[in-house]
């Protein structure tokens, strides 16, 4: 990403700082109403109308700016504060459309920001700056960034920390598999690890088989870069138990069902709930929340060669049930089931998997919207509330289980693809299911991690989704030292 820190981009106090002025549509005229009749001018030659995202600056003696505006669209009078108010996405927009000055958040209708939409903006601000260079030539002198004065009541500590996680989880996604293979994808957690004072043990190649991970391996083993199984632990023992399961497969080529060429374009990003689990790890570590954190990661490339494994092979797994492989494309469901078995067997206080599982999702809910799955209600509502919150939304799903008649299979416990075409994320979700005791918390994210389009502060590429959410909620349930 861009060589800029969050300390770099907003600052607690400047002299000079100029307004930016936040101005949703319904606000504009009364504004202008309180302004000189020059700036009054200006607005309206421009046919600024705070359109959403749109940004103009205000003209000053001798050229220098006076100030800018920020629309804000459709956000209701008196809701600023609310779940549909001014979030990240407002101020990211604010991503290279602004002097290098400082400037200082002025709501056009408003006394003062919540504590909340501060901390969202002050994040959203830095948030836009991201950008993924590594194999970029420099282009001459970097430009200097506007920088933001940190409103009243805004929470710096967490903005640098969700940043700092966001940002990890993007770099990770966009990295080409050729140099996030599972080994440098296991380095990643290690280094966080030793950041935050972690243990980190790594089961690799053949360690799998003998350790009682024989689904990672299966799907792994084709590779010429050995598939593994990375552990980290944090914190104190005798906290409640929170373990994070992502899915880490560096790139998926389909295996002997192999994905047409189309297809296997976005695949660096096929371990992108393994990078949103490290992003939502850091974050975790670095406010010091009072749990015993644990993640598992099972990092493997599903490729093509003599020894990969076949449609129609039975797969024992970790936690004893086999598996009929219906299709070497759903390898996603087979990495994680060891993981979760493991995961389940130290009776957590509450399991969160992440994993960029089935295309059914996005064609039930699109590329911006995961889909939420868990065993229990309570934990389901807490994070889709935190979801809004936070402007950071995830879509509850039915775990119908009538539907899981459809993965059997007349030669092993489970099929882990179903006999039919209809309901494919829930059947995902189901299958992992089985590998999770009724009685302990589970909550299944199918995400897709990717943006396909350039939108303000949301360039083209990998995405962090799910982590703000998941973080909020473990903030709410387990409060911080």
């Amino acid at each position: 990403m861009a060589d800029l820190s969050v300390d770099e981009l907003i600052v607690e106090h400047s002299a000079a700082a100029l307004p930016l002025w936040l101005v949703a549509g319904h606000a504009l005229e009364g504004w202008l109403e309180r302004q000189p009749a020059s700036i009054a001018r200006w607005v309206r030659a421009a046919e600024f109308r705070g359109e959403q995202g749109r940004v103009l600056v205000l003209p000053g003696e001798g050229g220098a700016p006076a100030g800018a505006l920020l629309g804000l669209g459709a956000v209701e009078r008196g809701q600023m504060a609310g779940p549909g108010g001014l979030g990240l996405w407002h101020t990211a927009a604010l991503a290279g459309k602004l002097p290098a000055s400082d400037f200082q958040l002025e709501p056009a209708d408003a006394d003062r920001l919540s504590a909340a939409v501060a901390t969202q903006a002050a994040l959203g601000f830095v948030y836009g700056e991201y950008r993924f260079d590594r194999y970029c030539s420099p282009d001459g002198e970097q430009r200097r960034p506007a920088r933001l004065v940190a409103p009243s009541d805004c929470d710096l500590a967490y903005v640098r920390r969700a940043a700092t996680g966001l940002a990890l989880a993007r770099d990770l996604i966009n990295t080409p598999a050729g140099d996030m293979g599972p080994a440098e994808l296991a380095g990643q957690a290690e280094a966080l690890a030793a950041r935050h004072g972690g243990e980190f043990r790594c089961i690799e190649g053949e360690d799998l088989l003998e350790q009682g991970y024989p689904a990672i391996h299966a799907v792994g083993r084709a590779s010429s870069r050995a598939p593994r199984l990375l552990d980290l632990r944090w914190g104190n023992p005798d906290d409640p138990r929170v373990t994070l399961v992502g899915k880490g497969v560096c790139f998926d080529t389909g295996g002997l069902d192999l994905k047409p060429a189309a297809s296997m374009l976005m695949m660096k990003k096929d371990m992108g709930g393994a990078a949103c689990v490290l992003g939502l790890a850091h974050m975790v570590m670095d406010a010091n929340l009072p749990v015993s954190l644990r993640l598992l990661v099972p990092a493997v490339e599903n490729s093509v060669s003599g020894n990969a494994f076949r449609p129609g092979d039975v797969l024992s797994t970790r936690k004893g049930l086999t598996v009929e492989v219906g299709n070497t494309d759903a390898e996603g469901r087979l990495v994680l089931c060891d993981a979760l078995a493991e995961a389940d067997r130290e009776q957590p206080a509450l399991i969160v998997d992440m994993a960029t599982l089935t295309g059914a999702a996005r064609i039930a809910l699109g590329p911006e919207l995961p889909a939420l799955y868990g065993n229990c209600p309570e934990w389901v509502d807490a994070l889709v509330r935190h979801g809004r919150g936070q402007h950071d939304p995830l879509w509850p799903m039915p775990l119908w289980q009538p539907y899981g008649e459809d993965l059997a299979s007349k030669v092993a416990d489970t099929n882990n693809v179903s006999a039919s075409a209809f309901a494919g994320s829930i059947v995902a979700a189901l299958f992992l299911q089985r590998f999770v005791a009724p009685d302990t918390p589970w909550l299944h994210m199918d995400l897709f991690a990717w943006n396909m389009k350039d939108r303000p502060g949301r360039p083209a590429g990998a995405e962090a989704q799910c982590i703000r959410a998941v973080y909020a909620l473990l903030e709410e349930r387990f409060e911080a030292k």
